[in-house]
């Protein structure tokens, strides 16, 4: 490659934000070693060390599952070589961004199960949390050890070409994808160590164990040395490789519901020896399945009884039955006006502009500017159900005007945010892609913020969907120590 003095390789963001190499005068890149780095690099070393992580990926049985009507496919997440960079002053900024954020929604969920506060004081409208869908009438009075409600939390992160970072959704239930935040930097390590020299990258390889300790720190009462698990829904789950690699981690036991059994409201774990007590319980199961006698009755996958153990304070769940509420997006449009009502605290990220379609003003202003606006439904992930206005066609805004006449209260609706991009390798040679970023919190007596998180990236040239059963690949995230 050309060893070019400004940008990269004659690498264009063709006016977008770069996470590389910043935005211009005003919005200076977060480091120019980083660039240089990769100006040294030859198209043809770039492909060889890219082909053999995509074959070394599959070889480790990386991999997500993706359903479609008729099949499920395993695939590895495509990863891309050419890593994000976040300066440490940005990153100081938005750590105590997202801890604000996990202590609000503690505080949030504990409210709402308990004296309703910002729902008596109008600070958000009371049918938007007893009607929704994830809201549990059986947490009602119920104190978790420690307060946690929200023990690992994902927020997803997008910056728009003002070079502000803002907050697109919350993630309270069972955040995924912290399995390749540490794999991505295992091999990036492997194949790009040259460029990693020196540079000062915070690392990451410590996730599994700060998880130990933050759960550890919620055992129940009483419990001096607890048996921490993971339980899983099993081997056909999309994300069964992130649930193996994270019990690895930790040193605790990966089970499935059928390996818990429930003697006198406590929980315990079946092994060679016979049943052995089980005080905490990493969940990667949604709540409708975890207990058929609480909750779906055609469950197979969870532990029958289960929730009267943890009304009893005999096993902790992480993360804590009902945080979905807190998952809802339109819930996330209260949170600004929630930080300020319980901390009396401006929020230090905000978040992205959104209208919320169950109030006559948001609905009225969606269906005015639909060609302009991206539309979600509140209750879908994964990328499923977005209506991206300015790439729709008619049809489609046709379609989701006619829904959202019908059932206005499960849109939300946000401005196209211009999404920054960052250098990614295709067909060898370096063209700007969107990229989003989701930190991951643990809370445990403390937070902690793993250092970067997850940079998903559009690998579809003039897509803004990141998601993996989309399309969407992965980066490496390097936060500089200074």
């Amino acid at each position: 490659m050309a060893d070019d003095t400004d940008g990269i390789n004659g690498y264009d963001p063709s006016g977008f934000y770069c996470e590389i190499v910043g935005g211009g005068p005003d919005l200076p890149a977060p480091s120019k070693a980083v660039q240089k780095r990769i100006r040294q690099l030859q198209e043809t070393d770039l492909m060889a060390r890219s082909k053999a992580a995509e074959q070394e990926l599959y070889n480790l049985g990386i991999t997500f599952t993706v359903y479609t009507e008729k099949t499920a496919i395993d695939r590895i997440l495509p990863f891309d070589v050419i890593p994000r960079v976040i300066s440490a002053k940005e990153w100081d900024l938005l750590e105590a961004g997202i801890k604000q954020r996990v202590a609000v929604l503690n505080t949030f969920i504990h409210d709402i199960y308990h004296e309703r506060r910002c729902i008596k004081d109008g600070i958000i409208p009371a049918h938007l949390v007893l009607g929704n869908k994830n809201y549990r009438e059986s947490m009602i009075g119920l104190d978790p050890p420690g307060g946690v409600y929200v023990h690992i939390c994902g927020t997803d992160l997008v910056r728009g070409s003002d070079g502000i970072l803002r907050v697109l959704e919350d993630n309270a239930r069972t955040p995924s994808g912290v399995s390749y935040v540490v794999e991505n930097r295992h091999m990036m390590m492997r194949a790009f160590s040259d460029m990693a020299e020196d540079i000062g990258i915070r690392p990451v390889d410590d996730y599994g164990a700060k998880l130990h300790a933050a759960l550890h720190d919620v055992a129940p009462e009483g419990v001096d040395d607890p048996q921490v698990v993971l339980l899983s829904p099993g081997v056909f789950n999309s994300a069964y490789f992130e649930h193996i690699f994270i019990a690895r981690e930790m040193g605790v036991p990966l089970v499935e519901g059928r390996d818990l059994v429930i003697e006198e409201d406590k929980v315990y774990m079946r092994t060679t020896r016979g049943l052995a007590p089980v005080h905490v319980i990493y969940r990667r199961i949604d709540d409708d399945f975890l207990d058929p006698l609480a909750f779906r009755e055609d469950s197979l996958l969870g532990v029958p009884g289960i929730m009267q153990a943890y009304a009893k304070g005999n096993v902790t769940l992480a993360n804590a039955i009902g945080t979905g509420v807190a998952d809802d997006k339109a819930i996330y449009a209260y949170m600004p006006r929630l930080i300020k009502y319980y901390f009396d605290e401006e929020a230090i990220i905000p978040n992205v502009e959104t209208n919320i379609c169950g109030e006559p003003e948001g609905l009225q202003y969606t269906l005015d500017n639909l060609k302009d606006l991206v539309v979600k439904p509140v209750g879908e992930s994964g990328g499923y159900g977005i209506v991206i206005g300015p790439k729709a066609s008619q049809d489609e805004l046709d379609d989701i005007r006619a829904k959202l006449k019908d059932d206005p209260a499960n849109f939300i609706s946000q401005p196209m945010v211009s999404l920054s991009v960052c250098p990614t390798l295709i067909d060898g040679a370096l063209e700007p892609r969107h990229v989003d970023l989701r930190p991951f919190c643990l809370t445990g007596k403390d937070s902690w913020v793993l250092p970067g998180g997850l940079t998903r990236v559009a690998l579809k040239r003039g897509s803004i969907v990141v998601n993996s059963s989309q399309g969407g690949g992965s980066k490496d995230t390097w936060v500089l120590s200074e």
